[in-house]
C-alpha cells in the first residue's frame, strides 16, 4: 500500500514544486505587530531541549577503533552509503519512553522540544510516505518517533519543534557529494531533490504541527539565498504562525549564527556553542549548546558541563535578551545518558524556585554586572529587577552600580526575605544575608514603579589605588571576516576568556582612573606558549606579554607590561594580538596596581 501512496505522491511532486517555486514574499513583509505576537510565546518560554538522535547512536561514536565521531559519523568515518544503512537493522530503541523525555524536559523548566526528524544522513524518525529510509519502514522498532513525542507534548504543555536538514546525504539526487564518495552524481538533479524535501515538510508540518521548523545544513553552495527565501515563505504558506530559524536561508554568519545585513529569511539567530558577549536590542537569537562535546550519542564523552555551569549559561542567556536550546544525545535503545538526566535534574531544582526570573524576562538594563546578570520584567506597571547573584559579597555589601531609581522593595526570590538597602552615589546598595540561599545563584528582586533609569559606571580604583578588571566587564571584538570568535568560558567554576585562537581578534575594559600615577598592567591567565601582544590604553600602545603556564587551566596572575603617568579621567585598556608572536591565552581578570 505505501508504494501505491508513494506513487501517487510523486505524481504531485511537480505541483508541489511549481506551487511553491515562486511562492510570494509577503511573509518576509509581516507587521512588526503580527511578528510580535508570532513570536511571542518563543521569547516567553526561554529554554527548550534540543535532540539528536538517529541511525547514529548506534556506533556510538566508534568506527575502526576510532572514538572521535557522532552525528556526523558517515561523513567523518567515510563509511559507505550501503554499509551506513545496514545499522537500521541494528536501530530498535525498545526503551524509548515518549512521556518519560517530555516529563525530563518539563521537570527540568524547559518549555519546548526541537528533535531531528531528518539530520544530515537522511534517516527519518517518521513514517514518511516518499521514502523507506525511515523509522518505521526501514528499522525493527516500526514506531514512528515524531506520533509518540508529539502527543506526549501535548499531554504535558510542552511545544513540540522540530529540525529538519536541508543537507542529505543518502538522496541520489543532493549535490554535492561529499568528496571521498565513491558515488556517481550522474543523472543528479537538485531541484528535484528539493521537491522531495518539500513533500517531506509537508507530511511533518500536516501531521505533527510544529511550532519551530529549526533548519540545518544550509552552507553548501547547491543551497542559495534564493532558494532560501522560496524555502521560508513555502513553509510559512503551510502554517502561517510557524517560527523558523535562520539557517533556512544564507544570511548565517558562521557559528556566531546572527544573521548579516540584507533581506535574508529567518526568524531568529542560532548562535551555536557560543554565547553573545552582550545583548543585541531588537535582535531574536537561540544559544543552542551541547551538555558534553557531542550532538549525537558518543558514549567516549564524558566531557559533561557542570549543572552550575548550565544554570549560569541559561541565566546569561536569558539577561542578554535570547533563549537556550540546551542539547540531549540519546542512546541506540531510547534512554538518556546518566550524566544528562543527572543535570536535567539539578537544573530542574533550580529552575522550580527561580524560574520566574527567566520565563517572560527581557534583557538586563545593565551593561554588565561584576558579581553576577539581571533579568527583567514588566509587571502591573512596576518594573522587577530579578539579580542572579554568582558570587555573593564577603562583606554582605551588594552594589547595583549606576541603578538611580527609588526602590519601591527588595527580597530574595527564595523565601521572599526582605533586603535593606541605600541609595549610594555611584548606585544602590544592598545589605545581604551573610549567606547565599543558592551557591550557583541566588535572585533578588527589586521592585520600581517609576521609569527606570540605568547609568554607565565604570570600574574605578579601591581605597588602594587599584582597578580590578572582571571578565563581566569584557568587551570582546571578533573580526567578522573570522569565525573564530572570542568567547567567555567557564572552568572549575570560574569565568574566562577563552577560545582567543585568532590574532584578529580583541578584548577590551572600560575602567576610571581617580588618582595620578604609574600603572602594573597584570593578568590572572593561562596557556601553554608563550605570547605576545600589545596592551593600549587610550590607543597608546605598550608592549607585553605573557610566559607559558603550561595549560590552558593552569591560571597564574602575571605582569604584562607597566605604563607611564596616567591622569585621571576615563580609560580604554585592549589587549591587541601580534600577528607574528602571537598564542592563545585565556584570560579571567586584569589588575591595575600603582607601581611601587
Amino acid at each position: 500500500m505505501k508504494s501505491i501512496i508513494r506513487s501517487a505522491v510523486s505524481l504531485v511532486l511537480v505541483l508541489v514544486f511549481l506551487s511553491s517555486a515562486f511562492a510570494d514574499d509577503s511573509f518576509l513583509n509581516e507587521s512588526p505587530q503580527d511578528r510580535d505576537q508570532r513570536m511571542q510565546w518563543w521569547r516567553n518560554d526561554r529554554f527548550g531541549m534540543f535532540i539528536h538522535w538517529g541511525l547514529y547512536s548506534v556506533p556510538a561514536g566508534e568506527w575502526k577503533g576510532g572514538t572521535g565521531h557522532a552525528e556526523w559519523i558517515r561523513t567523518t568515518a567515510k563509511i559507505p552509503r550501503d554499509e551506513y544503512d545496514k545499522f537500521r537493522d541494528q536501530f530498535n530503541p525498545v526503551k524509548f519512553d515518549a512521556e518519560q523525555w517530555v516529563k525530563m524536559a518539563k521537570n527540568a523548566g524547559m518549555k519546548y522540544i526541537v528533535i531531528t526528524s531528518k539530520h544530515h544522513d537522511g534517516f527519518c524518525l517518521w513514517d514518511s510516505k516518499v521514502t523507506d529510509f525511515d523509522i518505521v519502514d526501514g528499522t525493527p522498532f516500526k514506531r514512528d518517533i515524531l506520533r509518540e513525542l508529539t502527543d506526549a507534548c501535548e499531554k504535558y504543555g510542552i511545544k513540540m519543534c522540530l529540525y529538519h536538514s536541508i543537507m542529505d546525504w543518502h538522496h541520489p539526487d543532493y549535490l554535492p557529494r561529499r568528496g571521498w564518495e565513491d558515488w556517481s552524481a550522474q543523472g543528479a538533479d537538485f531541484d528535484r531533490y528539493v521537491k522531495y524535501m518539500k513533500t517531506q515538510l509537508k507530511e511533518i508540518i500536516t501531521a505533527y504541527n510544529p511550532g519551530i521548523l529549526w533548519f540545518d545544513g544550509e552552507w553548501e553552495n547547491t543551497w542559495t539565498h534564493e532558494r532560501g527565501l522560496d524555502l521560508y515563505n513555502y513553509v510559512r504558506s503551510l502554517k502561517p504562525d510557524i517560527i523558523i530559524n535562520n539557517r533556512a536561508d544564507k544570511g548565517r554568519q558562521g557559528m556566531q549564527g546572527m544573521t548579516r545585513e540584507g533581506q535574508f529569511a529567518g526568524d531568529y539567530g542560532t548562535p551555536e556553542q557560543e554565547i553573545p558577549a552582550t545583548g543585541i536590542p531588537g535582535v531574536d537569537w537561540e544559544s543552542c549548546m551541547t551538555m558534553n562535546g557531542y550532538w549525537g550519542w558518543n558514549k567516549t564523552d564524558k566531557n559533561f558541563k557542570s549543572s552550575t555551569d548550565l544554570i549560569r549559561k541559561l541565566v546569561d542567556i536569558a539577561s542578554k535578551g535570547g533563549n537556550f536550546l540546551l542539547n540531549i544525545g540519546p542512546k541506540p535503545d531510547g534512554t538518556f545518558p546518566q550524566e544528562s538526566i543527572d543535570r536535567l535534574e539539578q537544573i530542574g531544582k533550580w529552575m522550580n524556585v527561580y524560574s520566574d526570573s527567566i520565563y517572560g524576562t527581557t534583557a538586563s538594563p545593565f551593561e554588565r554586572l561584576p558579581w553576577g546578570r539581571c533579568t527583567k520584567k514588566q509587571q502591573g506597571g512596576k518594573t522587577l529587577l530579578y539579580l542572579h547573584v554568582f558570587d555573593w559579597p564577603a562583606n554582605n555589601r551588594l552594589l547595583v552600580p549606576g541603578l538611580k531609581n527609588k526602590i519601591d522593595s527588595a527580597h530574595l526570590l527564595d523565601g521572599n526575605v526582605s533586603i535593606k538597602f541605600d541609595t549610594v552615589e555611584n548606585g544602590i546598595t544592598l545589605h545581604v544575608p551573610g549567606e547565599p540561599k543558592n551557591i550557583v545563584d541566588t535572585v533578588i528582586i527589586l521592585q520600581i514603579s517609576e521609569p527606570l533609569k540605568v547609568e554607565k559606571v565604570l570600574p574605578t580604583q579601591d581605597e588602594n589605588g587599584v582597578v580590578s578588571l572582571s571578565v563581566a566587564e569584557t568587551k570582546i571584538h571578533n573580526d567578522k571576516n573570522t569565525n573564530l570568535h572570542v568567547r567567555v568560558e567557564t572552568k572549575n567554576g570560574h569565568e574566562n576568556i577563552g577560545f582567543w585562537t585568532d590574532y584578529k581578534n580583541t578584548v577590551s575594559w572600560q575602567f576610571k582612573i581617580r588618582t595620578s600615577g604609574s600603572f602594573n598592567i597584570k593578568a590572572d591567565m593561562a596557556s601553554i606558549s608563550d605570547s605576545r601582544f600589545s596592551v593600549s590604553l587610550n590607543k597608546k600602545s605598550f608592549d607585553a606579554g605573557a610566559d607559558s603556564t603550561g595549560g590552558y587551566e593552569r591560571f597564574k596572575v602575571q605582569q604584562l607590561c607597566q605604563t607611564s603617568l596616567l591622569t585621571p579621567g576615563d580609560y580604554t585598556l585592549e589587549i591587541v594580538p601580534d600577528k607574528d608572536k602571537w598564542a592563545p591565552i585565556n584570560i579571567r581578570s586584569i589588575t591595575i596596581e600603582p607601581a611601587k
